[in-house]
């Protein structure tokens, strides 16, 4: 497909496809930093062990803190990579990609030690303390990713748009020179004749 509907395809299919590959990435750091949450086993079954204790939380937290800053930053990336002529293709592809990479970030994490994890709870009797994989129970995180990396780039194309024009005027009497975006003749005429050089 050609023209502006395929160029406009093919940026969101690439925004898309090498966000959604920061997701396994991102799950195995989460993994990797997320506090011990310690399960009690229950006929056969894993409980919390402390459901509003600091494992869990920090836990949500620590995945929170990984998609907002991910997010900002391929906000930015493509924002700096993307041009101009693309913002909806881009805008676009920053939202599903980082929907994509928040939920394979919490699936690849959370499936880090997850086999042992259920042999252990199986062979475990009642009463058991186990340390249990990564998990999420706040799930409104995952809209984190994609809500950064939209947000972090509409605010460079604002930044951008809201600096001050440069200085592209003449050098010549009469000629405006722009100073913060307005016109201003920064020359003054000869003596005894206008900004034309005419006698007045």
């Amino acid at each position: 497909m050609r023209g502006p509907v395929g160029r406009a395809l093919r940026t969101w299919t690439l925004t898309c496809a090498l966000i959604a590959m920061l997701g396994p990435l991102a799950g195995l750091l989460w993994a990797h930093i997320a506090p011990e949450i310690r399960f009690v086993v229950v006929r056969g079954r894993a409980l919390l062990a402390d459901p509003e204790g600091q494992g869990p939380i920090g836990t949500d937290a620590r995945f929170a803190l990984i998609a907002v800053g991910l997010g900002v930053l391929c906000g930015g990336a493509a924002y700096l990579a993307g041009g101009r002529g693309n913002d909806i293709a881009l805008l676009l592809g920053l939202a599903a990609g980082g929907a994509a990479a928040a939920v394979l970030a919490w699936r690849t994490g959370h499936h880090v030690g997850l086999a042992d994890f259920r042999a252990a709870v199986a062979a475990a009797p009642d009463g058991r303390v186990l340390s249990g994989p990564a998990d999420l129970r706040a799930l409104g995180v995952l809209t984190f990713w994609p809500m950064a990396s939209v947000g972090s780039y509409a605010f460079f194309e604002v930044l951008v748009k809201r600096l001050p024009a440069g200085d592209h005027g003449g050098r010549g009497a009469g000629q405006g020179d722009q100073v913060g975006g307005g016109q201003f003749d920064l020359e003054a005429a000869p003596a005894g004749r206008d900004v034309d050089g005419r006698e007045r």
